[in-house]
């Protein structure tokens, strides 16, 4: 993150009991191009500042009422990383050394050439805009993570602390529990918390593990391959120095799960026709149906990975009405309509329904609300009303197939892997309501 420019105004809050000097340092800061806001003593600034203050505070130390040193002690309780330059007379360097160790900016002793206070400045203003800019992003990824696992429950609280917690490591990530739960929202989160923000996040889904090329697609293909098809750079080379993400991983063959097991355990790939093999550096995240433990896959005990269990809806039901607003509001927005009051029929079945589907289950229902509201403009639940159970379903079944596509980027293949159900009969519904793929791409 590169510096602010010198030619950018600075933002002082200068605190000086003495009119004459704070006159003229004033003038001195203004000739630099500063912003100076001058007080007469500290209580007068501290009446003033702000934690999102986004300059440098120069205090003398001997003022009358409230010392500098008391002033800078006060300041820390605002904003520990408020930077605060003391000015001091020869008798009160001990005082200024010692303020220094707690956490002040610098100090300068009288009499101190108007260069020296601007060069304390410009490096204490770079301090400063490197420590809002880090506040800001922490803040940007806590409203990341409170999105990935929205709710109050004790479960939500302790998945987004393990989540934030283990973002900030190197080492790889497991994340169990049934369909639905977030762990792919999970996945994305600890990626974007993580040091490897700025660089690629690359999700394999069960589509691709399942797909009759999925090696190909993994590894890829090298330049010197003299195999037909053109070269290609696989889905594990293109998250060098980021995170690959393999979700649902059950879904991969025998040939291609130890293809998978030699990159976990190398972080090395070998394109097809490639003469040598090719180190990367990756963080790898795995996302699989069930427990530690249940010996349905190899791969997640190679990691030495943490594992993060998501318990099931019905497990954090104090959680529902609040993830059930957020997608009533985001599905209101993608149809451009105002989000509808939920009825009280709504809510009954919100609050106990066991919603087995979990998150995905319970968008859906949210969108099929949404719809239904658009469609007769009474607040009522869409399973309730005039229409007919065969149409109800119908309604639900077009939801989840569009929803599905959509998350699959309008891939079919991928769409009968995540749905489970034959292709023929993908393609019979897709005819059926009158679905294209390619509106989803």
């Amino acid at each position: 993150m590169s510096a602010p420019s010198p030619a950018l105004p600075l933002h002082v809050a200068l605190v000086e009991d003495d009119p004459a000097l704070r006159d003229a340092t004033m003038q001195a800061l203004s000739l630099e191009g500063a912003e100076v806001t001058a007080f007469p003593d500290a209580r007068a600034a501290l009446g003033w500042l702000t934690a999102d203050f986004p300059g440098v505070v120069v205090s003398d130390v001997r003022m009358p009422g409230m010392d500098g040193i008391a002033f800078f002690a006060a300041l820390r309780g605002i904003d520990p990383d408020l930077p605060v330059i003391l000015v001091t007379g020869h008798g009160d360097i001990a005082m200024a050394v010692e303020a220094m160790k707690n956490g002040a900016a610098d100090f300068l002793t009288k009499p101190y050439a108007s260069a020296d206070l601007i060069r304390a400045l410009r490096a204490a203003a770079t301090r400063r805009a490197l420590a809002l800019e880090n506040r800001r992003l922490r803040d940007e990824a806590g409203r990341g993570v409170r999105g990935a696992i929205p709710g109050t429950s004790p479960a939500a609280e302790r998945l987004r602390s393990v989540i934030e917690g283990v973002a900030r490591s190197e080492i790889d990530v497991v994340l169990t529990g049934p369909h639905g739960t977030g762990k792919s929202h999970a996945a994305r989160a600890i990626h974007d918390l993580s040091p490897r923000r700025a660089r690629p996040f690359v999700a394999v889904d069960a589509g691709v593990l399942a797909h009759e090329d999925a090696e190909l697609l993994l590894f890829g293909r090298d330049p010197s391959a003299r195999s037909a098809g053109l070269s290609r750079t696989g889905l594990a080379e293109r998250a060098n120095g980021g995170t690959l993400f393999l979700d649902e991983i059950a879904a991969a063959s025998e040939p291609l799960t130890a293809r998978l097991l030699a990159l976990i355990e190398t972080r090395q790939v070998f394109p097809l026709g490639a003469a040598s093999s090719r180190r990367l550096n990756l963080r790898i995240i795995v996302a699989r149906v069930g427990s530690e433990g249940d010996g349905r896959d190899p791969l997640w005990h190679r990691l030495g990975a943490v594992q993060i269990a998501f318990p099931p809806l019905c497990e954090r039901r104090e959680d529902v009405p609040e993830i059930f607003r957020m997608f009533v509001a985001r599905h209101a927005r993608a149809l451009d309509i105002t989000a509808p009051p939920i009825s009280e029929a709504a809510w009954r079945h919100v609050q106990t329904h066991d919603w087995p589907g979990n998150l995905h289950e319970l968008s859906a229902y949210a969108r099929a609300f949404v719809m239904g509201l658009a469609d007769t403009g009474v607040a009522t639940s869409p399973l309730m009303g005039e229409r007919s159970l065969q149409q109800i379903v119908a309604d639900f079944e077009r939801t989840v197939l569009e929803d599905a596509l959509r998350a699959c980027g309008g891939d079919v293949a991928q769409l009968q892997a995540v749905l489970k159900t034959p292709r023929k009969t993908i393609y019979d519904k897709l005819a059926k309501y009158d679905i294209r793929p390619r509106d989803f791409r």
